[in-house]
């Protein structure tokens, strides 16, 4: 197996999950803030596995201090982790194949704009339209959208977390 699989603790997981969780959001909030990219519902949505693994994870390295026995709890808490973002990657890619048109998106960010008859129509349906569309990549780098990084980053994390909550001590 990959050397760094082989090494990994609960403890040391937990440390790599808390990580990468925190750089990610703080890479998503760069984009939203300092490059002005804002996110669609999908990306929001996108986030939330992160946002609960930064306290579970640093809950489960506490409990799985280095030089002792990983408690079950610490065990469990990574098993959580790796599930949630096992599904965060799905979502991720479901979201990568709307912007790749291979199949059709949420109708609230990427449907297509009715056109209103008269003017008290258009300005309530203004009022509930979305301005960030999800079928549309704000930035691409290496051929991947934020959306595509994040299916390898979800992956990548949820195979940490599975197998720091396997490991032994």
């Amino acid at each position: 197996m990959l050397p760094f699989l082989e090494s990994l603790t609960v403890f040391r997981a937990s440390l790599v999950v808390l990580a990468v969780s925190v750089l990610a959001i703080a890479g998503a909030f760069y984009f939203q803030y300092v490059l002005h990219l804002p996110p669609c519902p999908l990306c929001l949505i996108q986030r939330w596995p992160f946002y609960a693994a930064m306290p579970a994870a640093l809950i489960a390295a506490v409990l799985s201090r280095p030089l002792q026995e990983p408690s079950r709890w610490s065990r469990l808490l990574l098993g959580a982790i790796a599930l949630a973002f096992l599904a965060g990657a799905g979502v991720a890619a479901y979201h990568t194949g709307i912007e790749w048109k291979f199949w059709q998106g949420p109708e609230s960010c990427s449907g297509t704009l009715t056109v209103a008859n008269d003017a008290s129509a258009f300005l309530q349906r203004l009022q509930t339209v979305q301005v960030v569309r999800c079928d549309e990549a704000a930035w691409r780098f290496a051929g991947l959208s934020l959306a595509g990084w994040n299916v390898l980053i979800s992956f990548g994390l949820a195979v940490t977390a599975a197998w720091g909550s396997r490991s032994r001590w």
